[in-house]
């Protein structure tokens, strides 16, 4: 009898243990649901949005190199491509694309200033080259005086055009950009710089049209 009894015990010990183990997993699963419903993302077929298919047959996979000069031809041409792509993404002005001193929304309203308008600047190397030739002393007393005189009057004009441009950009800067803390002078040596090329050859390329308001 006694060993009865303690059998008695040992199931009901047991029938315990399995019912408190129930209860553990059902209260598992319930949080693991509720977790799911409070952070479940819904998929893109739920949301009406429809994923394009890949195309027939995949990505096509070159075949490797038959020897190391065919391995340096294409790895030419893929330097090539990658300058061609970077030189295009540069002349069309997108940011990832343009060197450290070109970016900026800022430095974009510099050059449009200074593409908008004509610049007395642009024409200081043609008129530098002139007076090159007219004041050497193979040329006549008159003409070497002349060109004197025209690099003069070429260089005041070129100083009062980037004086005058500066306070431009200046003053649309800091309507624009009233919280920049790029130094003023930056924007100016920037545009003087750029005014200096001509239109055809600056680089980004000119987004905007001569006299057109910025």
């Amino acid at each position: 009898m006694p060993s009865l009894f303690r059998r008695k015990s040992a199931d009901l010990v047991t029938d315990s243990v399995d019912e408190a183990n129930a209860a553990e997993s059902d209260g598992a699963v319930a949080t693991v649901a509720g977790s799911r419903t409070r952070g479940y993302t819904p998929s893109k077929k739920e949301l009406g949005k429809v994923t394009p298919k890949r195309k027939a047959g995949g990505r096509i996979a070159e075949p490797p190199p038959a020897n190391r000069r065919e391995a340096m031809r294409r790895m030419r041409q893929k330097q090539r491509e990658a300058r061609a792509e970077a030189r295009a993404g540069m002349m069309a002005g997108k940011e990832e694309y343009l060197l450290p001193r070109d970016k900026g929304p800022e430095k974009a309203v510099v050059r449009d200033l200074v593409d908008a308008r004509r610049n007395v600047a642009t024409y200081f190397l043609p008129g530098a080259l002139i007076v090159l030739l007219g004041s050497s002393t193979a040329m006549p007393p008159q003409v070497r005086v002349f060109a004197n005189l025209f690099w003069f009057m070429l260089a005041l004009a070129v100083v009062v055009d980037s004086v005058l441009m500066s306070r431009r950009i200046k003053k649309v800067i800091g309507e624009r950009f009233p919280q920049s803390t790029t130094r003023p002078r930056s924007h100016y040596w920037y545009a003087i710089m750029r005014s200096l090329s001509f239109r055809r050859m600056r680089m980004p390329a000119p987004r905007v049209k001569l006299g057109e308001k910025v």
